[in-house]
Order: C-alpha cells, then structure tokens, then sequence
C-alpha cells in the first residue's frame, strides 16, 4: 500500500479489526520511510446482478420485485410470512449460485412459479397469469390443463 503521505511503497499493517459488521476490514498502516499512520479498508469487490429484460433491456437484480410479485399472488391465501420469506431466500440463493452477472427475466420468473407451484395452487395460478401474459380465457385454461394434468401424473422414483 502506498503512503498517502511521502507515497512510499514499503507500508506495514499496524492493526487488523472487521469493520462495517463485519463486511470490510479496517487497517491501521504505518510508512516505513516516514513514520506516519493512517487508516484503509478493505472490501469485497461485487458487481451486481443484472436481470436481463424481455425487451433486453437491463436493470439491476432488486429484491423486493420477487417479494411483491409473491406477495399479490398470495394475497388472501393461506400462506405465512415465514414461507414467503424463505420462498424468495431460495429464490435468491438458486439466482446467486448461477454465478452470473447476467440473467433473464424468465429464469427468475420460472423458478419463483416452481417454488409458488409447491407452496400454494391458486397462488401459482395467479403468478402465472400475470407472468404468462396470457391473451385470452382460451390460453389461460391451456395453461391451466397442463399445470392439472402434470399433477395427476404420477411421480417417478
């Protein structure tokens, strides 16, 4: 590290302790040729998700757009906080292990449907209709009839 006061290049760490609840680490240095103190710290470089959107337009990944959209769908159903919360952790932790800095709309879409399919039908429905963007009654009951028919099938072990 350079010294901000003579920019010597030989500085040495004084002190080490975690700073910003424990997101960066904070570093008392002192000059070798100088003498003088000073402070720097220390972060991880993270750069944010992009969503990729259908018009391929791009916004940085939010939250609380997960959490909206889950919670209209389960307006008035009987589905807690606490699986609504750990619905969009999941969610969330699917998106982050992708380890992309790009990903579509549709991929976020498809697995909060996956994860609403598993918690509450009519809250998947729903979700599905805003998302599908459905055209028509005629679309929205396809849609509908395949959702019934892959749960009638039975499951393979």
């Amino acid at each position: 590290m350079k010294c901000p006061y003579c920019n010597a290049q030989d500085t040495k760490v004084i002190d080490s302790r975690p700073a910003d609840d424990n997101s960066a680490i904070r570093r008392r240095r002192q000059c070798e040729q100088c003498g003088k103190r000073f402070t720097t710290y220390e972060k991880l470089e993270t750069l944010p998700l992009m969503i990729i959107k259908k018009d391929d337009s791009r916004e940085t990944y939010d939250r609380s757009k997960i959490e909206k959209g889950i919670l209209l769908s389960c307006h008035k159903r009987p589905v807690s906080s606490d699986q609504i919360r750990s619905m969009i952790d999941e969610i969330e932790t699917e998106i982050f292990s992708m380890e992309e800095k790009e990903i579509p709309a549709s991929v976020v879409g498809e697995l909060v449907m996956r994860k609403l399919k598993d918690v509450d039908e009519v809250a998947y429905v729903r979700f599905a209709s805003v998302y599908r963007e459905f055209k028509d009654v005629n679309a929205f009951m396809d849609e509908l009839a395949k959702f019934l028919n892959n749960k009638q099938e039975p499951e393979h072990a």
